[in-house]
């Protein structure tokens, strides 16, 4: 199983349970992600993506996006896609 880098949290809605990411490469509904901080991790599928308030399917290296997430994430996790 490999991971590879794919943004970090920039923002976290508690509210709605969504996370704010800034890509640093591509990602698609159906990825697996990892999400870590502090030795915390989690992984999800990639089910729900928003970009500037428009449900996306995928999203391009560079974009931030909104992203709906199982549990509660932290400012500066790295977001990384699960491979494998």
């Amino acid at each position: 199983m490999g991971k590879t880098l794919a943004g970090k949290v920039v923002h976290y809605y508690d509210k709605i349970g969504v996370a704010i990411i800034d890509l640093s490469a591509a990602l698609k509904e159906g990825d697996k992600i990892s999400i870590e901080k502090d030795n915390e991790a989690f992984e999800q599928q990639v089910s729900s993506m928003q970009a500037e308030h428009e449900k996306i399917s995928s999203a391009k290296k560079g974009q931030s996006v909104g992203l709906k997430v199982s549990q509660p994430v932290k400012q500066n996790a790295q977001v990384f896609k699960v491979t494998g």
